[in-house]
């Protein structure tokens, strides 16, 4: 077929024909990986689609009407794009194709007429596909020949949604040049409700190596009821299993409270309760754990790399729906510690480190503001994107939510402050200007001062002195955010910064969007600030150099 392929005839060097997305899948399927079948409908489709309905030159008369410093002019305009190639009839021949490839899928699964999950794949000429992950539409549930070709559609369309439009003309990227594809895949986890709270369906995600302390050895899986979406996204506190990657062996177990699921309904999904009964036990079975083991081992094999994956299980078999590689820090294992004194409290060690500080409980972002100081232990249900500042200025962080790969694990990974996330009861034990120490290796918190703790990290420090003996072949350059922590760096042996991004100068020492500054004709105020910062880098590493990365302004990050 000209417009159609099947995930058998996929690699990941297809990207520019099917997206990433469909590459991957199609990758892993070829490997021999349980992924459930699918078939792609490529980005040569749209494109002789807007040749034959003539919809090109109309799509770029109204974007160039836009003004996109205009959001009810940015939403009209987009919105009539999206009527346009919804209302438009698909060439005979994709569809013809779309059906017939819709027919052998679902008599693959044994069904005259197969659910299905409809998703868009963008991709664009020399633009990595991932710049723009998240930014089209995801279908599910869909059954029927027409209404799969309807759905086709519908992702199509989605291409020109207010985000995804905004976000092309601010990155400049040519409208004409970007293109979508569309993967049509078996629909996992069409059950009812029943069927749900009879945990016949659960999902989550997989680590091949620590996530946290990059050991080599160890499997971790993050487990939960329902659709992964809510695993994903952090809503839910999932179990939490380690392996040992060589036994398969369970080496920790938390359990997590799991008070709600995702499910699929007509279409979409439904959020429901997790029954108490269903929330105090694991919700995988041996068999399960023991799957899992062994896909991850695999994946890792096949990619020769650490992989991050997704997993559903449905009845008990365990499916892939994605992976993606994962790098970590490799540390050095850490002396063991034995401390007296019993731990108040228990979670997921996020990042590895110690905190000793007074609780700040924060549950809104204006609590943050008014309550967080330099060196606290922030203490809330979970952290976002709007969290980051008072993330930094913390000592530690714990959460009652989420699991390793939520907002505040990764973040708090990336800044080096120590963190707990999971801790389900963290909210009734501990109080206002309480200090505690916690240790973001364990999981654990104490109360009061445990000073060991400490002397244990230091320990483990590398000092300058040890790291300049340090020999490579290899050129060892350093990434930098904050231009005053060069002073903490600045001995060791590196020969120079690969990359220096400018984004905590903008939000911590200019404070105002240089169009705002120009509008009121200080731009020079965000020159001078720039310098300042560049300058205070290159000066404490002269003569080595300095490689600037200039900010894009994501309206997310603003």
């Amino acid at each position: 077929m000209r417009f159609i392929k099947w995930l058998k005839e996929l690699t990941k060097n297809d990207i520019p024909l099917v997206g990433g997305k469909a590459a991957n899948l199609g990758e892993m399927f070829n490997a021999n990986l349980p992924v459930p079948n699918a078939f792609v409908v490529t980005a040569e489709a749209y494109k002789e689609f807007l040749k034959k309905t003539k919809l090109k030159r109309k799509i770029s008369k109204i974007l160039k009407e836009i003004d996109y410093n205009d959001p009810k002019s940015l939403e009209e305009g987009t919105k009539k794009i999206r009527e346009l190639i919804e209302n438009a009839e698909i060439p005979e021949e994709i569809k013809n194709e779309i059906i017939k490839a819709y027919e052998e899928l679902s008599k693959e699964y044994g069904k005259e007429e197969e659910y299905v999950a409809v998703r868009s794949s963008a991709t664009a000429e020399d633009v990595p596909e991932a710049s723009f992950a998240g930014q089209q539409l995801t279908l599910l549930n869909v059954k029927g020949k027409e209404n799969v070709v309807s759905a086709v559609k519908k992702c199509w369309a989605s291409l020109f949604t207010p985000r995804a439009t905004f976000y092309r003309h601010q990155k400049r990227f040519k409208h004409e040049k970007v293109y979508i594809a569309v993967p049509v895949q078996k629909q996992l986890g069409v059950l009812s409700k029943e069927e749900y709270l009879q945990g016949k369906y659960k999902a989550g995600i997989g680590f091949t190596i620590h996530p946290v302390s990059g050991e080599k050895n160890k499997i971790v899986i993050e487990a939960s009821y329902g659709q992964g979406e809510a695993v994903v996204s952090g809503e839910v506190n999932p179990d939490t299993y380690v392996l040992d990657k060589e036994s398969g062996k369970i080496l920790e177990f938390h359990i997590g409270t799991k008070e709600k699921m995702k499910i699929t309904k007509e279409e979409g999904l439904e959020e429901i309760e997790v029954p108490e009964e269903m929330r105090k036990k694991a919700c995988l079975t041996e068999d399960e754990i023991n799957q899992l083991w062994q896909l991850a081992k695999k994946l890792e094999e096949h990619y020769n790399f650490p992989q991050d994956f997704e997993w559903a299980s449905e009845n008990g078999k365990i499916y892939l729906v994605q992976s993606r590689p994962v790098t970590v820090f490799y540390e050095k294992k850490e002396s063991e510690v034995i401390v007296s004194k019993t731990p108040i409290l228990k979670g997921l060690a996020a990042s590895p480190g110690v905190a000793i500080g007074k609780v700040k409980v924060a549950l809104s972002i204006e609590e943050a503001k008014n309550k967080i100081e330099r060196g606290d232990i922030l203490v809330t249900r979970m952290t976002s994107p709007d969290w980051t500042p008072f993330m930094k200025i913390a000592s530690g962080i714990i959460t009652t939510e989420g699991g390793l790969t939520s907002h505040a694990s990764i973040v708090s990974r990336e800044m080096g402050i120590p963190c707990i996330v999971g801790a389900s009861n963290a909210l009734d034990i501990l109080k206002d200007n309480m200090i505690i120490t916690l240790d973001g290796r364990t999981g654990l918190v104490y109360e009061g001062e445990i000073k060991e703790l400490l002397a244990r990290e230091k320990a483990l420090e590398v000092s300058v002195e040890e790291a300049a003996k340090l020999k490579t072949k290899t050129k060892i350059l350093m990434n930098l955010g904050v231009p005053t922590e060069i002073e903490k760096y600045k001995n060791l042996p590196f020969e120079g910064i690969g990359l220096m991004r400018i984004e905590f100068i903008i939000a911590e020492w200019v404070k105002e969007h240089p169009n705002y500054l120009i509008e009121k004709g200080e731009e020079q105020k965000y020159v001078d600030k720039l310098a300042e910062g560049i300058a205070m880098v290159a000066k404490a590493i002269y003569p080595r150099f300095v490689v600037v990365r200039f900010s894009d302004f994501k309206t997310n990050e603003y």
